[in-house]
């Protein structure tokens, strides 16, 4: 497995403030996220539909009650459905997308069906689909994905009410197109993640330093919602509430309003939305004791044997690789090399534990039944999250080293996304 060599040292960082000019307003980002999905109905949708072997897909869904899939597929000013949205999308013989739309109100490069409105939706969308004639109709319905199950009971029902048996025969699951469909990053896509994530690192940075933490005052909240904060300020969105703890005598695990004091290790978890795309990162930091220069030795070594875990799970990254097949290969090879490990590894994209091969979770060492036999797809993004116990000679303990870093899947190598923590931030 190729990977690239993207490491970062915690050296000076810029202020995160300086970043904010060049986030886009949310005006700005409308333009560039609706050129980024037509690129993708172009020339992503296609492709999953082959592949799923499906030439019709129907996204159905109710005002407030949308379909996880809703959001990223329609256009930027389209926040929610109106009233009940039929949206159909059709692979014709040409390798092409066509989009209808049966609604009350006219969607955006959708041809618009329901023009007869003393008929209602479903007698309409059945009367289209006998005179489209696809060969399989794909329905949101899953058991494994969340992402690919948001057909409402009702709407399905309203559906098998008005298709005839020829209608019917034809319906199928819609999960590896809707799957498929969330996690493949466009080129676009790909080329600003790195910055994105980049924005993540430089926080955290400004987060782990005296410009906001003083020893002996600031809390573990403090620091939290500085970053929660800084995140709404900046324009992102923070898509769960982050996290900060201490670890203290390398087994205490304090937050909340608990003060940080020398010899302290913090942890973060933090995870924001720009562009629609999602970061998840966690990093560590230690505050230095009078006497200290560097961050202990036992510290420092875990953060080694953690990396080398990172390592170890990206060495088995392979297309076709199922999740659960790069999880149990990584735990063999960690167990080999005798790292205590825990791998949950997650996809990332539109949403933070996003579509497409569980590796793992904290609490399903041995495999992830349904969403972990899914397999590793090209151009796809992860958050590389796990944990290894690993001894401390000066105490005789275990200390966990929980890190998490995004990464890119493109080409058959795997890429640090805005790099990864190698050592320790530090503060005086």
């Amino acid at each position: 497995m190729a990977v690239s060599n993207q490491e970062f040292l915690v050296t000076s960082v810029p202020d995160v403030d300086s970043l904010k000019p060049k986030i886009l307003s949310y005006r700005q980002q409308g333009p560039v996220l609706d050129k980024w999905l037509e690129k993708r109905i172009e020339k992503i949708l296609p492709q999953v539909m082959k592949k799923a072997e499906i030439d019709c897909w129907i996204i159905c869904n109710s005002e407030y009650n949308e379909d996880p899939v809703y959001w990223t597929i329609t256009p930027f000013s389209q926040i929610t459905a109106r009233r009940l949205t039929i949206l159909i999308y059709y692979l014709n013989r040409d390798g092409e997308v066509e989009r209808y739309s049966v609604t009350r109100y006219p969607v955006a490069q959708y041809t618009q069906k329901w023009t007869d409105t003393s008929i209602s939706q479903f007698d309409t969308l059945a009367a289209f689909l006998k005179e489209l004639n696809p060969e399989k109709i794909g329905l949101n319905m899953s058991e494994n994905f969340a992402y690919a199950d948001g057909l409402s009971a009702t709407h399905y029902n309203d559906m098998m009410s008005v298709f005839d048996e020829d209608l019917k025969k034809k319906v199928v699951s819609a999960e590896n197109i809707a799957v498929g469909w969330l996690e493949t990053r466009s080129e676009e896509e790909m080329a600003a993640y790195n910055d994105i994530v980049g924005i993540a690192h430089t926080m955290i940075a400004n987060a782990y330093s005296n410009k906001v933490i003083h020893p002996g005052v600031t809390t573990a909240d403090d620091v939290k919602y500085w970053m929660m904060e800084k995140t709404v300020e900046l324009g992102l969105e923070p898509w769960f509430d982050y996290e900060v703890s201490i670890t203290r005598d390398f087994e205490k695990h304090l937050a909340g309003d608990e003060v940080i004091l020398p010899g302290d290790m913090l942890h973060c978890d933090i995870g924001f939305r720009y562009l629609n795309l999602c970061t998840d990162t966690q990093e560590l930091c230690y505050i230095l004791k009078d006497d200290e220069l560097d961050a202990p030795e036992d510290l420092k070594e875990a953060m080694k044997v953690t990396n080398r875990l990172q390592d170890i799970v990206i060495e088995q990254f392979e297309v076709g690789k199922t999740g659960n097949e790069i999880l149990l290969g990584a735990l063999k090879q960690a167990k080999e090399e005798g790292i205590n490990a825990t791998i949950y590894t997650h996809p990332l994209g539109f949403h933070g534990h996003a579509a497409g091969p569980t590796i793992g979770l904290w609490d399903m060492q041995g495999g992830v039944p349904g969403s972990g036999d899914y397999p590793l797809h090209d151009n796809t993004a992860y958050s590389l999250e796990l944990n290894a116990k690993v001894f401390a000679p000066s105490i005789g303990k275990e200390v966990r080293m929980a890190m998490e870093t995004d990464i890119l899947y493109k080409g058959g190598k795997v890429f640090f996304l805005g790099g990864r923590q190698i050592r320790f931030h530090l503060v005086k």
